[in-house]
């Protein structure tokens, strides 16, 4: 059994699919297929059902996974130990940033800048996505550390380190109903028309808790892909949204106004899985990270159970 077998089998295990294996690992896929057929052949089992629409693992596939992953994180505990006492930190950290990084406090290019100073032999693989996109990519295995906006009950799996932590306001054009107004509650806005991002980011998943917890249902017309649009459908009034204060640039005419109870909260965090140990790359960057941003403590309306980082 090679240690390349099993990188293959897990790749394809993670990723639910041969093609997508094979470009997870910068190979044909003639070889991922190879590779699967001679670990199957060494163990005498079949370790994947394969369709003409799906892989999915077999019983016996999903009693390896775990041991594989177990085998392969020891394989480079090893090589970790071997490389540092050749003189150096080496290795690659897959490392997922949001499509709108908006913490005042989190900066990834200051972060890979000081890390590449510290760390030359690393190799960093940026990822950019969605926040729920990320947190499924940290527990499957396709990231080692993230910058997401999930709150905590919607982390299950994640141990997260908080970096930010802003309270969201309703941004309306300078004419709108309620521009006037130096706050509104969430009920007063069941009528109104809103613009805002896919379901999967942070800020949206932060602003539907709300409404839910204040038993409101909204209007969201306009889904669009990047907080910039967001704000321009906005003053271009034909919507209102609830986004982050740094959305807004400055000397902008659009008005912020304070939401009154279950405000939605914009929380930037950097996780990791709660369940699998970081390589020794992985948790340099992440200490590389939380020097350059102290963590905040959550609001007091929504207390996190974050987990220790491994």
């Amino acid at each position: 059994m090679e240690l390349r077998h099993l990188a293959t089998f897990t790749a394809v295990a993670e990723e639910g699919s041969f093609t997508r294996a094979a470009d997870r690992l910068r190979v044909v896929q003639s070889a991922v297929s190879a590779a699967v057929r001679n670990l199957e052949r060494d163990l005498g089992v079949a370790l994947f059902d394969r369709t003409t629409h799906r892989v999915e693992l077999t019983d016996a596939g999903r009693l390896l996974l775990p041991e594989a992953r177990r085998t392969l994180a020891a394989a480079a505990g090893a090589r970790e130990v071997v490389d540092q006492l050749r003189g150096g930190l080496r290795g690659t950290v897959r490392l997922g940033m949001m499509q709108a990084q908006r913490a005042s406090t989190v900066s990834v290019a200051r972060l890979l800048a000081e890390f590449r100073a510290e760390h030359p032999g690393v190799d960093i693989e940026l990822r950019v996505g969605a926040s729920a996109a990320h947190a499924a990519d940290l527990r499957s295995g396709r990231l080692d550390l993230a910058y997401l906006a999930l709150p905590a009950g919607s982390a299950a799996g994640l141990a997260l380190v908080p970096m930010d932590a802003q309270s969201m306001p309703l941004a309306c054009p300078a004419d709108h109903r309620l521009a006037g107004r130096t706050d509104v509650e969430l009920a007063e806005l069941a009528d109104e028309t809103f613009v805002d991002t896919p379901p999967e980011w942070g800020n949206r998943i932060a602003t539907d808790r709300a409404f839910a917890a204040a038993e409101v249902r909204r209007t969201v017309r306009y889904e669009v892909g990047d907080l910039g649009s967001v704000v321009d459908f906005v003053r271009y009034r034909l919507a209102v949204a609830i986004v982050p204060r740094t959305a807004i640039g400055a000397g902008s005419d659009l008005r912020l106004i304070r939401i009154r109870h279950h405000a939605p909260v914009f929380r930037t965090s950097i996780a990791a899985p709660a369940e699998r140990r970081l390589g020794a790359a992985a948790r340099a960057l992440l200490a590389t990270a939380l020097r350059q941003a102290a963590p905040t403590d959550p609001s007091p309306d929504e207390p996190s159970r974050a987990d220790p980082v491994p």
